[in-house]
């Protein structure tokens, strides 16, 4: 899923992010705005993961969101 698609989705996969990782707040999810980089950022912060583990656990959300809509 590439960041024009994941910015023009958020709205939908709000929800599914939530779910993903619970640690994350209503207000991290609004500064998020669909932005990959920050999303991978905030997931890193609220569950101590080095940015590697992170964003291979963001990607992997990614893909499977784009493989169920």
């Amino acid at each position: 899923m590439n960041d024009d698609i994941l910015s023009g989705m958020w709205k939908q996969l709000k929800g599914q992010v939530k779910q993903q990782w619970g640690k994350l707040t209503d207000d991290d999810l609004e500064f998020i705005g669909g932005k990959r980089d920050e999303l991978v950022g905030r997931v890193q912060e609220r569950y101590g993961w080095e940015r590697e583990q992170a964003e291979m656990e963001v990607e992997n959300f990614l893909k499977s969101s784009e493989h169920s809509q």
